[in-house]
């Protein structure tokens, strides 16, 4: 989901990947809220982060701890920024709770990217 908020709230105002350390498949309740406003994840796929092995990248974002903890350290020097968020794939029940917690948890996290570029912008001013 952060992908698809960032590619689609930032424009082309950076090139985005995303991976996980232990992928699996996009979860048809992400592709459902995604849908809800206007983005579509339906071609995308989950990637391993070793995909990414031996690409430069500017800032690396975790989005959970275990990716934080378990995060390669071939990025370089890239600035790695990190924010906790519930896993929904994690609660199993029913269809309209795990809908809500996706729905929450792609709200919270849209709210933090909103701030990435201004962050990213200040990292970068900072580094020059």
């Amino acid at each position: 989901m952060a992908e698809g908020l960032l590619r689609h709230d930032a424009g082309d105002r950076f090139e985005v990947e995303s991976a996980g350390t232990k992928p699996g498949h996009v979860r048809p309740e992400a592709i459902a809220v995604m849908a809800e406003l206007g983005i579509d994840l339906s071609s995308h796929r989950s990637k391993h982060v070793e995909e990414f092995a031996g690409q430069k990248f500017d800032f690396v974002l975790t989005v959970c701890d275990n990716a934080r903890e378990s995060c390669p350290v071939f990025f370089g020097e890239a600035v790695r920024i990190h924010h906790a968020f519930d896993d929904p794939a994690a609660l199993s029940g029913a269809e309209e709770a795990r809908l809500g917690l996706f729905r929450r948890v792609r709200d919270e996290i849209r709210a933090y990217l909103r701030v990435f570029p201004v962050v990213a912008d200040s990292l970068t001013v900072a580094a020059r």
